[in-house]
């Protein structure tokens, strides 16, 4: 009888037991069930699983591409020994093969299997193991991975089956979640899109509406860092042309060569992503080698048929990875982005087309009108001058005025010139449109289009060698300002005299910095300069900036040879 009745009362235990697990279980599920915000949810299912068995140690690995661990969510670790340990698991190892084979496992000694592999410095020690897959539609979404009861007992079936039952309801709770988030990824991604249309139908200027683009994503993702590169020049080179959020002034103008992987997505037109771009081998000379960065991902802007560009989302090291929900909206709001940049690219070649009607306009009626006047008073003061007679002093007053006639025609024409062949760089050879091109080629570096003024006989009075000097001069400080300046506006002014040829530049970045003893560059500004008996001075501006003037003088009778 004492027998029974002790049988009897373990297995009043044993239901009491269970049905205290249960209820837990049910509690458990209820509580992940009413969670929608994703981050928080994960969380709480490891906590959750951990309570249920009884385990010390808890984690979820969600999976990425190629079946990589792209998040490991911990429960049991402090964060000392999180940081001691260093970069989450791969995926290798006892981890890796619940990856190849989503089934339940329970192991008694960790490091009696054949997959073990160990574990990394700094981890602490661990004996059994449980692991259950969670799946969201068929699709294994991640793992659940228990270590070392409490109690210093194995994990048993019930607790196998308790982490099953708990894994799949985890995965339906994900799948509402993701649902969740991508309803509302999606009204934020409409309502920056409506943002996007009013910007361009307000006429706003193709630079601000570039920086509102890049401010609406980094806002739709949450990012630290946004930032929008926009290809250079006709090959593979990107620079970026503007960035939202942390360390932005940082990256603008930042050439990106065509080994980094926002050029690999350029070229390509698919996204790339990565869980730590600073530590990332492929983004060697891009924005993380100026920014410190961790996980990010490049979206193109516009079809695989013509990419216009490139956008980079990015937290800071050690920020939290983006889900494929955010992925794919910004995916999708690109082709928006794509709209804005055709549309800012036909107002600028409008703009432009209507600037070169102007210009030829002008040119015209200097032509017709102004030149011809000139050269009939010119020629009414030579025939004057030719019939002899009066006063020697009168003479000479009149020669003086037609001298001064003609060089006022040779001002003008130079000026027809260079409005004719102002943005026209490829059909001619003239300082003037040599200065013109490296001012608009300079464009991309400085994050602006510096303000360029050209005045006196450029195209004609400066000799070649000269030219080639002031074009040197220009193209330095204008990379000295691109790099150290931290500039908003330029203005670059060239000038020929009868004696002269000037170039000044102006900035309004930070000025001079005593700090900065190694001045290579401005040296040979100084020599080419020197060479040909001129001066060269860099003064501070006031409030800021610097001033940059380079004066040379100019052959009497100004050969162009």
């Amino acid at each position: 009888m004492d027998a029974l009745l002790n049988e009897l009362q373990e297995h009043v235990e044993r239901v009491r037991s269970s049905r205290d697990r249960m209820q837990t279980l049910l509690d458990a599920v209820v509580a992940i069930g009413s969670n929608l915000d994703l981050a928080d949810l994960l969380r709480r299912i490891v906590q959750s699983a951990v309570e249920l068995v009884d385990a010390e140690y808890g984690a979820l690995g969600v999976l990425g591409e190629e079946g990589r661990i792209r998040q490991f969510i911990t429960v049991g670790m402090d964060e000392e020994t999180v940081a001691r340990i260093g970069h989450y698991p791969e995926g290798h190892g006892i981890l890796g093969l619940l990856i190849r084979e989503p089934h339940s496992l329970r192991l008694e000694e960790i490091g009696a299997h054949p997959e073990a592999v160990g574990f990394p410095a700094g981890h602490p020690p661990m004996r059994t193991f449980l692991g259950a897959p969670v799946q969201v539609r068929d699709k294994v979404f991640g793992n659940l991975y228990l270590t070392d009861k409490r109690s210093g007992q194995q994990f048993d079936a019930d607790d196998e089956a308790v982490l099953r039952s708990l894994a799949a309801a985890a995965g339906v709770a994900i799948d509402n979640a993701r649902l969740y988030n991508e309803s509302r990824h999606r009204e934020r991604q409409l309502a920056a899109g409506a943002d996007l249309t009013r910007a361009l139908l307000s006429g706003e200027p193709p630079g601000q509406t570039l920086r509102s683009l890049a401010d609406t994503v980094r806002e739709m993702t949450s990012a630290d860092l946004v930032a929008l590169a926009l290809p250079m020049g006709d090959g593979d080179e990107l620079v970026v042309e503007t960035a939202s959020g942390r360390a932005a002034d940082r990256l603008l103008g930042l050439a990106l060569p065509a080994t980094t992987l926002a050029a690999k997505v350029y070229a390509t037109g698919e996204t790339i992503s990565s869980d730590a771009l600073g530590d990332d081998p492929r983004s060697a000379g891009g924005s993380a080698s100026v920014v410190p960065l961790g996980p990010a991902f490049f979206v193109p802007i516009g079809g695989q048929e013509r990419v216009r560009g490139v956008l980079e989302v990015a937290n800071g090291p050690g920020g939290p990875p983006f889900n494929d929900a955010v992925v794919h909206m910004v995916e999708s709001f690109a082709d928006q982005a794509a709209l804005a940049l055709e549309i800012a690219e036909h107002r600028r070649d409008a703009e432009q087309l209507t600037l070169l009607g102007d210009r030829d306009r002008i040119a015209r009626d200097l032509h017709d009108l102004v030149i011809q006047r000139l050269f009939a008073d010119g020629l009414t003061l030579q025939a004057v001058l030719g019939r002899g007679g009066g006063r020697p002093d009168s003479a000479d007053r009149i020669q003086r005025v037609v001298d001064d006639l003609d060089d006022t025609i040779k001002v003008i024409r130079s000026t027809i010139f260079g409005l004719q062949h102002r943005d026209r760089p490829s059909h001619g050879t003239g300082l003037r449109s040599r200065l013109t091109a490296l001012a608009d080629e300079t464009t991309t570096t400085l994050g602006f289009a510096p303000a360029l003024r050209m005045t006196g006989l450029l195209d004609t009075d400066v000799p070649a060698r000269h030219a080639e000097h002031l074009l040197a001069v220009l193209r330095e400080a204008l990379s000295n300002t691109a790099r150290h300046a931290h500039a908003t506006a330029v203005e670059i002014t060239a000038e020929a005299t009868d004696r002269l040829l000037r170039l000044t530049v102006a900035d309004n970045g930070r000025g001079l910095s005593p700090e900065v003893t190694r001045r290579s560059g401005l040296a040979n500004l100084r020599t080419r300069a020197e060479e040909l008996g001129g001066s060269f001075n860099l003064t501070s501006c006031e409030p800021s900036g610097t001033l940059l003037e380079w004066t040379v003088p100019l052959p009497h009778g100004g050969a162009p040879g």
